[in-house]
């Protein structure tokens, strides 16, 4: 079994990484092209870059930010945000993206999952699921739906998601911990990896959540701190959890 990830996560708005606390009180916390550098260099086994901005503005994934991230990166790099098409897809990836996540435009047409997996294979489709009492939500956590977030999760994976990117609204932020429990419920029903997002606060978390998902996504607790990722990987591990070698990485 292929051994855990720890992913750091770049929200991005309008050129700028920012964070929240369940997806709102947004504030800025630097360039994204700097910080990419630091994980790149620093442990981080892959990098996902989510355009939070591009589906509640109707905008497109900025694709310039995109390549100076992509031309830093020595590292597998998801793009998410504003793909509502395989023609999105394709512009971000030739851009230099490894893969891209899919939300709000799957979830509107599930079709473009298979899509995009049928054009540039599995391996390149992330399913992003924002989960909140119990359904899934739509544009950056604002919108919920009538969605079961494992019924979507199964779905997803059948019609060609490569990966499903798991991230707890609630817990989005607080630095409590990941929500295992929902983890757990949708690993156990599919398949493919599952990477949990949402709630890190220290690498007893991380830990926690690298015991029952393939990965787990890091924002916070890095982004104040960029330098302390090797002292966080370190952390893990002597928790008992195996990471991958930097060598391994690419």
């Amino acid at each position: 079994m292929p051994l855990p990830r720890l992913i750091p996560c770049l929200d991005v708005a309008h050129g700028r990484v920012v964070k929240g606390v369940s997806f709102v009180g947004l504030r800025d916390v630097g360039d994204p092209v700097e910080l990419a550098a630091f994980y790149s260099d620093g442990g981080a086994d892959e990098l996902v870059f989510l355009d939070i901005a591009a589906t509640p503005d109707d905008a497109s994934t900025m694709t310039s930010v995109v390549a100076k991230v992509a031309d830093v990166l020595e590292i597998p790099f998801t793009v998410g945000g504003g793909v509502r098409s395989v023609d999105d897809a394709s512009r971000i990836i030739e851009s230099g993206a490894d893969r891209v996540s899919l939300n709000s435009a799957a979830l509107a047409d599930p079709s473009l999952i298979t899509a995009i997996a049928d054009r540039f294979g599995s391996q390149a489709v992330v399913v992003a699921i924002d989960a909140g009492d119990g359904v899934v939500h739509s544009h950056g956590g604002r919108v919920a739906t009538t969605i079961e977030i494992v019924p979507w999760a199964v779905e997803a994976a059948a019609r060609g998601a490569g990966e499903i990117l798991l991230t707890s609204i609630r817990r989005d932020g607080q630095r409590t911990g990941f929500d295992l429990e929902l983890t757990v419920s949708v690993r156990s029903a599919i398949s493919i990896p599952v990477i949990a997002s949402g709630g890190a606060g220290s690498a007893q978390h991380v830990a926690d959540a690298l015991r029952v998902a393939d990965a787990a996504l890091i924002a916070s607790i890095v982004h104040e701190n960029p330098a302390g990722l090797a002292g966080l990987r370190r952390e893990i591990e002597s928790l008992g959890i195996r990471l991958r070698p930097m060598k391994e990485r690419v």
